[in-house]
């Protein structure tokens, strides 16, 4: 499905002179992107957000080369590669050798996303598990850290990375929609939390919790654009630029100012992808 494009940009939060974000997850290569790629771009780097990590588990297997690619051709555009949990039926030993392949890529900076999601349950919960511990095991030998797409499945989750010693490799967790509780979880195996445009809606009081509990050197922003634009954005295409909105928002829960936030969150994407 196609989203409606957001057109009026006058209202993001404006980052001060030597500010830059990171929009550490999203989707490029998606086709809701296929007409205005280049313009957003544009769009984002005129708003601070200097650099970007597609994701290529967006869709099938081939997505992973589509977000290799576009990041070949930016310069500050990073890529992850793996298999979204939605499709973990599908993951055999030529898919990990796949992702294995593409991982040593100069480029790439993460596997993923993977993870588990009991929410839909498009693939059966073992299938889900299995793909997992295999792309946990991947990213400890290749040694990049792991991206983690996780819904409904938190327990699940925090056993099977203690159990595999994601720790080793740490990543983050994206989009996160937990509490304290959870936050805490994963903070404590050494992972990341990354906030999406969810921190804004209403119904979030328990990501904002957390988000304010989160220690400064562990939270990232992203958008998951195409998808989860921030209010007052919501239900329209999410895209890079828009991250400035959740940054603000994740400046406001935390009680800092927005070149705080933009500035912590720069240094932690940084430092977990060893960006340049």
């Amino acid at each position: 499905m196609l989203r409606k494009v957001v057109t009026d940009y006058a209202g993001l939060p404006q980052l001060r002179a030597g500010s830059a974000l990171i929009d550490s997850h999203c989707h490029l290569d998606m086709q809701d992107f296929e007409d205005d790629r280049l313009t957003v771009l544009e769009r984002a780097a005129a708003v601070g957000v200097t650099a970007m990590v597609t994701i290529g588990a967006g869709g099938p297997p081939e997505c992973n080369h589509s977000a290799v690619e576009l990041a070949e051709r930016h310069e500050r555009v990073f890529a992850s590669v793996g298999i979204h949990p939605h499709d973990a039926s599908i993951v055999d030993d030529e898919i990990i050798e796949m992702i294995r392949e593409l991982g040593a890529h100069d480029k790439v900076v993460a596997i993923g996303e993977t993870g588990l999601d009991y929410h839909y349950d498009h693939s059966p919960r073992r299938e889900q598990q299995s793909a997992f511990r295999r792309f946990v095991a991947l990213a400890r030998q290749v040694c990049l850290p792991l991206v983690v797409h996780l819904r409904d499945a938190d327990a699940d989750a925090i056993e099977l990375l203690r159990s595999e010693r994601a720790g080793d490799v740490g990543g983050v967790i994206h989009c996160f929609s937990g509490n304290v509780a959870s936050a805490r979880s994963f903070l404590d195996l050494g992972f990341h939390l990354s906030f999406s445009g969810i921190l804004t809606f209403k119904t979030a009081d328990e990501i904002r919790q957390a988000a304010a509990f989160a220690p400064a050197d562990r939270i990232l922003v992203e958008t998951d654009a195409p998808f989860l634009a921030p209010l007052p954005y919501r239900g329209r295409r999410n895209e890079p630029a828009l991250v400035a909105q959740t940054a603000a928002c994740l400046a406001e829960v935390r009680g800092e100012l927005l070149a705080r936030v933009a500035e912590t969150t720069y240094a932690n994407t940084c430092r977990l992808f060893r960006l340049p």
